[in-house]
């Protein structure tokens, strides 16, 4: 009998003890699977071989500068939130070498890197504010007359599996981003995992042709209608049970009006500038440049390193760093990420992940900050007189 045709947003059933078959299928399309995976006492990004690497029967506890692995009381495969690293390590790599010169005689030749070993990927385990700070960093790298090629270069070989989110962080705040936690676009695959009266079952659609190709390799069958309201029951609870909010009405215009604001130099007292917060965010992008070269001079090397707007150096010019104290490079930061970046490319630069909040060590909350500012701002507004000249 001939499977019918699937077509983009058809869902069908995947059987969890047949997962599986997913990474057979991905692998023998040539692509190398990276998914989560425990580590080092946290769920983190890799290459997994098999279904067998997923962090089956594991949570993570979060809340401002906390971390902890629990053991849930199942087996799911995703029943996690996000951990410290995002899927920018495999798209905008921490240290890529730019190109190398070796001496010939009375010049140099130049050896640009080349794009064409990088392999194809995988990313299984996208979240849906992981998806939309894909697609910000696409607006950096690949918009405008200047893409960046080794970005684009990986961009272009990832097949992308998603998975709706089946709880909430503690510090996570993607329903006020408008980011999750739900996926609906910018995925080949997207799963709903669904533990409920001893069945395990994942309800899967395509989002691309590619997608549906690979799903019609998979053991599958249609998913019934109580199905696929199970599905949307799981997300609709995730989304009312956030472990944080942000209030994003006139967000930019607020930060604007308060770049004197004294909570700036409340949180400076706190803030170590240790750069934690840049290096976990799935969107932040700085980076520096270093030359290398051997004693002899012969040959030379440019690299590309991941760099953060909370070091001294990287805003230093000659005579010195334009944000040399701990509050202006905060203000920077936080008002880059939620104002000034909807100014460059048309929208925020937060989508509300959490991580920041998760990975500070003094658990400097970005959703506390800008609810101070505003309440502040709020209770400086004179009230209005009641008609007969008191107030």
């Amino acid at each position: 009998m001939t499977e019918p045709i699937l077509s983009r947003h058809d869902q069908v059933i995947l059987e969890c003890d047949q997962f599986q078959a997913l990474f057979d299928v991905l692998t023998h399309r040539g692509y190398k699977v990276l998914g989560p995976t425990l580590r080092d006492g946290a769920i983190v990004y890799d290459e997994l071989a098999s279904s067998a690497d997923l962090p089956a029967g594991w949570t993570d506890r979060q809340d401002g500068g906390t971390y902890r692995l629990e053991r849930r009381e199942d087996q799911a495969l995703f029943g996690y939130n996000v951990g410290p690293h995002s899927w920018k390590r495999f798209l905008h790599p921490p240290v890529l070498r730019l190109w190398q010169a070796q001496r010939a005689g009375g010049t140099f030749q130049i050896k640009e890197e080349e794009g064409g070993e990088i392999p194809r990927m995988a990313f299984l385990g996208v979240r849906a504010c992981e998806l939309n700070a894909i697609a910000i960093q696409d607006k950096v790298f690949l918009s405008g007359n200047w893409a960046d090629p080794s970005y684009r270069s990986r961009r272009e070989k990832t097949f992308i599996v998603a998975v709706n989110c089946g709880q909430a962080g503690g510090t996570c705040f993607c329903v006020s981003m408008k980011t999750g936690p739900k996926v609906t676009s910018g995925f080949d695959l997207a799963l709903t995992e669904v533990l409920e009266g001893g069945a395990h079952y994942f309800v899967v659609e395509a989002g691309t042709e590619a997608g549906g190709d690979v799903l019609a390799e998979l053991p599958h069958r249609q998913a019934s209608e109580d199905e696929k309201a199970t599905a949307g029951s799981i997300v609709e609870r995730t989304a009312e049970h956030m472990g944080r909010s942000l209030d994003t009405d006139g967000i930019k215009e607020l930060l604007y009006r308060n770049y004197e604001h004294p909570r700036w130099d409340q949180v400076a007292t706190r803030c170590l500038t240790c750069a934690n917060c840049t290096m976990v965010c799935p969107t932040c992008f700085c980076n520096t440049v270093e030359d290398v070269t051997d004693l002899q001079g012969e040959h030379a090397e440019r690299w590309r390193k991941w760099d953060s707007c909370f070091t001294t150096d990287f805003s230093y010019i000659h005579g010195g760093s334009i944000r040399s104290t701990a509050r202006a490079r905060y203000r920077q930061w936080m008002t880059h990420k939620l104002a000034t970046w909807i100014d460059q490319f048309g929208t925020s630069g937060c989508v509300g992940c959490g991580r920041c909040i998760t990975w500070c060590p003094v658990a400097i909350d970005i959703t506390e900050e800008a609810r101070a500012i505003r309440e502040s701002e709020v209770a400086t507004i004179p009230k209005r007189g009641n008609g007969n000249g008191n107030s």
